[in-house]
C-alpha cells in the first residue's frame, strides 16, 4: 500500500489563506476609496448600522434633461443657489432617467462635489435580466 492511498489526515490551508488575503486586500482598498470620497456612491448597507438622522434632499433628472430639486424644475445655477445654503452633511439622493445624457448627470454630480457635499447616493433599479 503506497503512502498516497491512505486517508487524508491534513488539509493544505495555504491556498485558502492566499484567497482570504486577496479578498481582504480588495475590501480594504475599496473601503478606503469610499471613505475618501473618490467613489461618490453611498451604499445602503453602509448606513445600516447608524440611523440617518439628517434630512435627505432629492434631485431628479427626467428624460428631457430637466433637473428637479425637491419637485421643482430648476436650472443648474438656481440649483447651486439652493444647495449653497444647506449644511455640508446633508444627504442627497440622485435619481436620473436611464435615457438622460451622461453630461447632464455629471453636471449635477460635479456641482455637489464643488459645493463640498460628500453624502450622495444614486438610486438605481434592480432588474431580473
Amino acid at each position: 500500500m503506497a503512502m498516497d492511498d491512505g486517508p487524508i489526515d491534513t488539509l493544505n490551508m495555504i491556498p485558502f489563506i492566499d484567497i482570504m488575503l486577496v479578498l481582504l486586500t480588495i475590501v480594504l482598498t475599496t473601503s478606503s476609496f469610499i471613505a475618501s470620497g473618490r467613489i461618490p456612491v453611498q451604499l445602503p448597507q453602509a448606513s445600516a448600522s447608524e440611523p440617518d438622522t439628517s434630512q435627505r434632499v432629492t434631485i431628479e433628472i427626467d428624460a428631457q434633461g430637466v433637473v428637479h430639486h425637491e419637485g421643482d424644475a430648476v436650472e443648474i445655477e438656481e440649483l447651486r443657489g439652493r444647495l449653497a445654503s444647506l449644511p455640508k452633511d446633508t444627504a442627497y439622493l440622485l435619481r436620473a432617467d436611464r435615457t438622460v445624457a451622461l453630461q447632464r448627470f455629471i453636471d449635477v454630480a460635479d456641482l455637489l462635489k464643488q459645493l463640498g457635499f460628500s453624502r450622495v447616493a444614486v438610486q438605481t433599479e434592480i432588474t431580473g435580466r
